[in-house]
């Protein structure tokens, strides 16, 4: 009978592996990972996490003409950092730069690999600690200040925002931390110290409750401040308690589907169609990711069921581990007569493969109930394997196909020489396919499956198509799986 797929939640691991990205700020960097470690041991964790921490050398351009950071160089290396902690096997990631967090929406689109946010750590931190903190002032580079990155993510909750003004910004924010002897190279420069503070009594005039650093070298000597008698927050600390806090609050990453390709070409490039014209966007970032193992070489489905073809459980099985290997959420197969072999494979793939024939007979019997006899037309592999019997087992209806002379009609429409699978789409084949599905009809089919998904090319789904005198139901398989697919990744893995 037709089953829900289920996304099952990943086992918790015994130790928590986090790894930082280093080389944004190389003292930054430091100050981070060795808080890190202190917070762990202090806690008593030291068996419960792992920390990476890799910094390689990487020219930020942080103070270019403008204050304007070069940002692309910045991308690709977070990325394939992140890529490496993601193979090294870390759970989540912490990215400790105000810079880099005006583009995390990139990223998190881009990779599997939870990164922990540290604008949300900031605000937890004033919940827990400064609850009273109404005016906050933020002592960041003039980038993050222009990209309005803590207007965005304090203003929300309550808190207003003050920056110092346009001269101490200048002369003293950016001075202090990329000035010859700053703090992107000296981690306690007297100078760039005595710089800050005057930036921090700047602010204090303007009602500042608190100083929140929005670099992470002042970050760093946020204790000075303190001793200097100005209220300011270690924000490298905030992410680092942060991280040792939310596992169970990660945030989703975006849904991907997993499709095989190939099985065959055009009915491939047909179904992701029909996953865009299904997807309900208003712009193209709002559709569905998808990743397609286009293989035409998969061995025939058919000429391996019925005859002595080469048996294609191997090569279905490799692409969906190659799907499983990128991060798909699941696996879609536009091939009705592939689904013989999934009861082989599914149990050894650990992510859910939409049956595409399950889903046809729960969609009669939630959208057709009352109709009595079901069409089928398919390929004679789909037909004798009786995967769609399988499917229908039980189910409130009985399955017709065609005779042997009329089922010969179908597979000349779908393989011969001119056929759908050698590109044509009229003639022939047309008439073909219509004499097999009137054949259905006289025997008493009300609704007729186009179980092949070469013949949604054919003839379209259509709740009243018209046959003679009669109306009958056309079901897409194809059009049914591409739906679903979109359900559930609307749904996340609440499918």
């Amino acid at each position: 009978m037709p089953h829900t797929p289920k996304f099952p939640a990943p086992a918790e691991p015994a130790t928590t592996c986090i790894g930082i990205i280093g080389g944004l700020g190389a003292l930054a960097g430091a100050d981070v990972h060795g808080k890190m470690l202190r917070s762990i041991a202090a806690g008593g964790h030291a068996e419960d996490y792992a920390v990476l921490y890799e910094q390689h050398p990487f020219q930020d351009g942080d103070r270019l003409e403008g204050g304007t950071p070069e940002l692309a160089g910045r991308k690709l290396y977070i990325y394939d950092m992140l890529q490496r902690y993601e193979q090294a096997g870390a759970h989540c990631a912490m990215l400790p730069c105000f810079i880099s967090h005006t583009f995390l929406h990139q990223l998190r689109n881009e990779l599997r690999l939870p990164i922990i946010s540290l604008m949300d750590a900031l605000l937890a931190a004033l919940r827990q600690n400064a609850p009273g903190a109404r005016t906050v002032g933020v002592l960041t580079s003039d980038y993050v200040l222009g990209q309005r990155l803590f207007e965005r993510h304090l203003e929300p909750a309550g808190h207003q925002v003050c920056y110092p003004s346009a001269r101490i910004q200048r002369d003293c924010v950016m001075e202090a931390v990329y000035g010859h002897g700053g703090l992107k190279t000296h981690d306690q420069s007297p100078a760039a110290v005595a710089l800050l503070l005057e930036a921090c009594h700047d602010l204090m005039a303007q009602g500042a409750d608190l100083i929140v650093p929005g670099t992470t070298e002042i970050a760093m000597i946020s204790s000075l401040l303190n001793v200097a008698g100005i209220p300011a927050m270690d924000s490298n600390q905030a992410y680092v308690d942060h991280a040792l806090t939310i596992r169970e609050q990660m945030p989703p990453q975006s849904f991907k589907i997993g499709i095989i390709g190939g099985v065959g070409p055009a009915a491939t490039v047909d179904f992701m169609d029909k996953i865009i014209v299904n997807t309900n966007a208003g712009r193209d970032q709002e559709h569905v990711k998808l990743i397609v193992e286009h293989n035409p070489q998969i061995p025939d489905r058919t000429a391996n069921l019925i005859g002595d073809g080469e048996d294609p459980t191997l090569a279905i099985y490799a692409a969906c581990k190659r799907l499983e290997a990128h991060h798909a959420d699941l696996i879609a197969i536009p091939c009705n007569t592939a689904h013989a072999y999934l009861q082989r494979i599914s149990a050894r793939v650990a992510i859910p493969i939409i049956n595409m024939l399950h889903e046809t007979v729960r969609h009669i019997e939630g959208h057709h109930a009352g109709h009595r006899r079901v069409g089928l037309l398919a390929t004679s592999g789909t037909i004798q394997s009786r995967v769609y019997h399988d499917a229908a087992a039980g189910a409130p209806f009985e399955l017709l196909v065609p005779d042997q002379a009329h089922q010969e009609l179908v597979m000349r429409a779908i393989y011969g020489e001119r056929g759908i699978k050698a590109g044509y789409l009229e003639g022939a084949c047309r008439d073909d396919l219509m004499l097999a599905l009137a054949h259905l009809v006289q025997a008493g089919a009300s609704v007729v499956i186009l179980g092949c998904t070469e013949l949604p090319l054919l003839l379209r789904e259509d709740a009243a198509f018209p046959l003679g005198e009669l109306s009958i139901v056309l079901l897409d398989p194809t059009a049914i799986l591409a739906r679903r697919c979109v359900e559930l990744a609307r749904g996340g893995a609440q499918g």
